[in-house]
């Protein structure tokens, strides 16, 4: 193992987790040893205890303890025991594979990555995805537990690095389908505000403010109406903030239907199977040697079930927003 060292964060890290920069100059680091490292405050930010979702600015100082060295059996995470169920699941979930790619379609419900109460999970479910090769693949970004959709995966170390780097400097184009209360005015617009997360009586929230935070920018199109009562948008975030669409769809009076965190009353008019009506549709970026990279995941049987009630269909022509006109 290599010995306790104090890196600088450089300009093109600033305003990244600080487990993303961790998983970016430690591939073979595990998300549990991570977590373990900070809960024994071994990881330290400016000399201060720091927590994962931390996010953290060019200069800073991070403490970073012994790691092990990469390929040795220390950096290997013990393999897990993986159901038959859970094995099938996972690979009915694959989408798209070549030689340094995975991408899933996740399904609604099934959290990325482990945490309080949460056993079952994208992550703990990976080495049932080596397809031959000697190691699973790694996680390069994340969705909500309840965002279904195109989860993208990085199946050697080195594509992890590019893939992460891509989504780091926003050389990535997402687009989400979403399902929300209300009908935004204008149909086409971005919405520009700063995030913070704020505590709250029951959690942790996400709020616009006026000064400090991060500053969040979502493109957004409106596809389909059903009359004032709600709205299909297709919804572009520039940047990558936690939970930024939801918030962004509350901001401008149109919560995301079935959003318990972030959505008002008119979010959970009856009618609708209980779940946040979000998916990531699509991604496309582009992959060191030029080529491109260009996956959409169809919606779940929930998210159509909703577009159907509200008389929307989802090969609807305008659902392929051109976002080159966006501002």
């Amino acid at each position: 193992m290599s010995g306790v060292s104090k890196q600088t964060v450089s300009a093109d890290e600033d305003g990244m987790r600080l487990d993303r920069w961790f998983r970016s100059r430690y591939p073979d680091l595990t998300q549990g040893r991570l977590q373990k490292m900070l809960r024994k405050g071994d990881v330290r930010l400016d000399g201060g205890r720091v927590k994962a979702d931390q996010r953290i600015a060019a200069g800073q100082i991070v403490r970073v303890p012994p790691m092990p060295e990469p390929g040795s059996a220390a950096a290997r995470p013990k393999p897990n025991r993986i159901s038959d169920a859970d094995r099938q699941l996972i690979e009915d979930l694959v989408i798209f594979r070549d030689p340094e790619v995975l991408v899933l379609n996740k399904v609604p419900g099934l959290a990325v990555q482990g945490g309080t109460k949460v056993v079952r999970h994208v992550d703990g479910l990976l080495p049932a995805l080596t397809f031959g090769l000697d190691e699973p693949p790694r996680l390069v970004h994340r969705l909500d537990k309840d965002t279904s959709g195109v989860l993208v995966l990085g199946r050697t170390r080195q594509a992890a690095q590019w893939l992460t780097r891509a989504f780091r400097e926003r050389n990535t184009e997402k687009t989400y389908w979403a399902l929300v209360a209300g009908v935004p005015r204008p149909h086409q617009g971005t919405i520009n505000l700063r995030l913070s997360k704020e505590e709250g009586l029951f959690g942790d929230r996400i709020e616009p403010v006026d000064e400090g935070g991060q500053r969040a920018v979502s493109h957004y199109s409106v596809i389909s109406n059903a009359g004032q009562r709600a709205a299909w948008l297709a919804m572009r975030p520039v940047t990558g903030r936690t939970h930024q669409l939801r918030v962004h769809a509350a901001a401008i009076g149109c919560p995301i239907i079935g959003d318990m965190k972030y959505g008002d009353e008119k979010a959970h008019e009856g009618g609708f199977e209980k779940g946040l009506f979000l998916h990531a549709r699509r991604i496309v970026l582009r992959r060191p040697d030029g080529r491109s990279l260009d996956v959409t995941a169809d919606p779940p049987r929930s998210f159509l079930e909703g577009m159907e009630q509200l008389g929307f269909d989802p090969n609807d022509p305008d659902a392929e927003v051109d976002w080159s006109e966006a501002g």
